[in-house]
C-alpha cells in the first residue's frame, strides 16, 4: 500500500513538472524587431511569426544599404528555448540563404545567423507589439 501511494506521488509530481516544463517553453508566434551592424552596414529586420496547430509559418522584412523588401521564413523549428529559420532572399538576382539559430529568453531572441558562405553575424531580437499597432502609433 505505501509502495501505491509512492507511485501515485511519483506519477503526479512527473506529470506536474512535465506540464510546467511544457508551460514555460518560450512562444515564437508573434512580431520581433532586431537592428544590427553588419559588413554591409547597419540593418533593420523584422521577424512575424504565427503559428496553427504544430505549424508555425513567418516572414521577414528587412532594410539595409541593398535595398529593402521581405522574404518568407522556411525550416522553422522550435524545441523548447532553441529556435531555428532560413531566411532566402535575391540579392542581384541571387539567391542567398541565411541560417538563424539561437535561443529565446523571455522578450528577447539571441540569435547567430550565416549568410550564406559569407560569414555569421550575431543579434538580439525583441519581442514588440504587431506592425499594425506600431503604424497606428506612428500616426498620433
Amino acid at each position: 500500500m505505501i509502495i501505491t501511494k509512492s507511485l501515485r506521488l511519483a506519477a503526479v509530481t512527473i506529470a506536474f513538472v512535465s506540464s510546467f516544463a511544457l508551460a514555460q517553453a518560450a512562444e515564437l508566434a508573434g512580431h520581433w524587431t532586431a537592428e544590427f551592424d553588419s559588413p554591409i552596414g547597419p540593418q533593420k529586420y523584422t521577424y512575424d511569426f504565427k503559428t496553427e496547430g504544430d505549424k508555425t509559418t513567418g516572414k521577414a522584412t528587412y532594410d539595409h544599404s541593398l535595398g529593402k523588401g521581405e522574404s518568407e521564413l522556411s525550416a522553422i523549428t522550435q524545441k523548447g528555448d532553441d529556435v531555428s529559420f532560413t531566411e532566402t532572399v535575391k540579392i542581384q538576382g541571387n539567391d542567398l540563404k541565411i541560417t538563424y539559430t539561437g535561443k529565446i529568453a523571455g522578450d528577447e531572441m539571441k540569435l547567430s545567423r550565416e549568410v550564406g558562405e559569407y560569414g555569421t553575424e550575431q543579434l538580439v531580437a525583441k519581442r514588440g507589439a504587431a506592425a499594425t499597432a506600431e503604424k497606428a502609433a506612428e500616426k498620433k
